[in-house]
Formats: C-alpha cells, sequence, structure tokens
C-alpha cells in the first residue's frame, strides 16, 4: 500500500459526537475530563466516534496552541476505545489550518475536517476546494472531511457543486459533514459520492430527513446526551419502522425547540451537557456567555419528563 493512501480508510458511519471542550473555571482547557468523558460517552451513550474541536468544541476561541493539547488528548485517550477521532483543523488563517492540518496527521487521527473561512470569505466553490486543497496536501494520508455550515460561517456555496471532481485534487477527499438544512443539495451530494466516501448530517433535530435521503451517520452536540436514543431512532429507521423512528425525532424536536425558546447557545448546551452528564466540562470561554444555571436546570426537568427513564 502507498504511503501516500490514505492510512485510516474506514468508512465513517453512525453517530459521532460533536465534543464540548472541558475548561477550568479559570479558563483554563482541562484534559484531565477527557478520560472519563470518552467512557461515558461509550459506555452510557453508546457513540463511538468523536467530532474534536468543532463549534460545540468553540475551536474559534482556542488558540492553535490549546487545539493541539486538546487533539493529541483525544487521539491518546480514545486509543482502543473509540472507532474513529475527527479533528477539526480549519481557521480563519490558512496557515494556522495547515499547522494543525499536519499535527493530526502526527498524532495519528482518524480524519480531520475543515470550516470554510468565514472572515474573509471564499467567493465561489472554486475558491474555496482551493483552500481546502492547499490543507489538505499537508496531511496527504489522512482522511478528509469538508464541514459545512452556512448558518455559522455565512459561507453558503453549492456543496454538490465543490465536491464535483474533488478527488482529482485531494485524493485524500472522504465525505462532507453537512450542517445545512438544503436537502436538495444533500440529496445531489448523496446521489453523487462514490461508495467509501460518507456524508454526515449536522443538523440533529431534523436527522430523520436526512436519513431519509440516504445520509451515512450524523456528527452532533445532543448527540453527547441523547446519543442512546437517536441510536434507537437510526435503529427504528433501518428496520423499516417508522413510526418508532418518527416519535423518537419529534421527542429530540420538542426537547431542542423548548431550549430555543429559552435561549439555546453552546454555553447553555454545555451546562446542559453537565448537568445530563455528571461531568465537569466547566464554563465556556467569552464571547459565550455562562449559562444562568436556571436555564439549564429547566432544560433538564424538560429532557427528564422526554426521556423519564
Amino acid at each position: 500500500m502507498s504511503i501516500m493512501a490514505p492510512a485510516a480508510d474506514k468508512k465513517l458511519t453512525g453517530l459521532v459526537a460533536a465534543t464540548f471542550t472541558p475548561i477550568t473555571s479559570q479558563g483554563e482547557i482541562n484534559l484531565s475530563v477527557i478520560g472519563p468523558y470518552i467512557d461515558y460517552l461509550k459506555e452510557k451513550q453508546g457513540v463511538n466516534n468523536v467530532f474534536v474541536n468543532g463549534t460545540t468544541g468553540e475551536s474559534m476561541s482556542l488558540s492553535v496552541e490549546e487545539r493541539k493539547l486538546l487533539a493529541e488528548e483525544w487521539c491518546r485517550k480514545a486509543k482502543g476505545k473509540m472507532d474513529q477521532v475527527i479533528v477539526h483543523v480549519g481557521c480563519l488563517s490558512l496557515k494556522d489550518t495547515q499547522e494543525l492540518a499536519h499535527h493530526a496527521a502526527q498524532i495519528e487521527a482518524d480524519g480531520i475536517a475543515v470550516i470554510a473561512p468565514s472572515f474573509f470569505k471564499p467567493s465561489s466553490a472554486d475558491v474555496l476546494r482551493t483552500f481546502l486543497q492547499e490543507v489538505a496536501s499537508t496531511a496527504p494520508t489522512l482522511p478528509f472531511y469538508y464541514y459545512h455550515v452556512p448558518s455559522v460561517t455565512g459561507v453558503n456555496v453549492n456543496v454538490r457543486e465543490l465536491i464535483e471532481g474533488i478527488e482529482k485534487v485531494i485524493p485524500s477527499f472522504r465525505g462532507v459533514k453537512f450542517s445545512g438544512s438544503d436537502l436538495m443539495d444533500l440529496g445531489q451530494c448523496i446521489s453523487y459520492i462514490p461508495p467509501h466516501w460518507s456524508v454526515l448530517y449536522g443538523i440533529d433535530e431534523q436527522l430523520l430527513g436526512a436519513l431519509v435521503m440516504g445520509v451515512h451517520g450524523a456528527v452532533g452536540s445532543t448527540y453527547n446526551y441523547v446519543g442512546c436514543h437517536v441510536n434507537k431512532l437510526i435503529s427504528a429507521f433501518e428496520t423499516g419502522d417508522l413510526v418508532q423512528a418518527r416519535t423518537i425525532q419529534f421527542k429530540i424536536q420538542e426537547l431542542v425547540s423548548f431550549a430555543i425558546k429559552l435561549g439555546f447557545d453552546v454555553g447553555v448546551n454545555k451546562q446542559l451537557m453537565n448537568e445530563l452528564s455528571g461531568l465537569d466540562l466547566g464554563p465556556p470561554r467569552l464571547p459565550v456567555m455562562t449559562c444562568p444555571a436556571a436555564r439549564a436546570l429547566a432544560i433538564k426537568q424538560k429532557y427528564d419528563s422526554i426521556f423519564p427513564e
């Protein structure tokens, strides 16, 4: 096998938890929680893949050095326990993104993902493809995923157009984390891609619609604490029990809709995870505000009433 061929060519499927970044009350990253966090995901949620340093992980609020330390610890502690650790390496700066991609290869991550730069935005699919190519070339052996999240980046390129012929310039390209609500673009991506690529959906409360379109898995923040229920949703869908799959999806929609009405951002989500998991992931980092205790408690109570078991 060529050393240039992607090393971890396992197709990424099923649930992937977008992990929170543990932070101390002094505002420093807290690596000591990562081991117990992995055990919790595996044992309590049945989630065997993680997407590290993404939106949920507050990556854009972390330094390059902090992101390296986190990625390293996740890879080290997940070895032999998790199926795949995908490290998000996207930054506003091409150089920082390349540095993190190269580092992810050194620490033997199972893959890397890259978000579109969002201050100076790529003006077209061609420009974004060139940016991604420049990043992938620094870690040519790692499976490479484009992370599409237009609601956060403001970059709403047509993904189907972006991935047209992309394997010619990025031989390690393996798929898309699609966190957009355009099901036509999503469907066209799924119908276009070769069998060894994955399209993973990123809007948790709409997963069932994406499963019908044919996604291979899902990456999301709520899978940190509703993963066990979503695994049942996927099983129900796969066995043709749409009534059961819908019932679970509607419960998740009820929870998310309740949370959104109260105000649901990464800070609130993180505090909810603290309450539900018993882990101490700490506060978010500014400019995200710490969640008022009463709000997280109200959402936890809602969770307990929707998922009483």
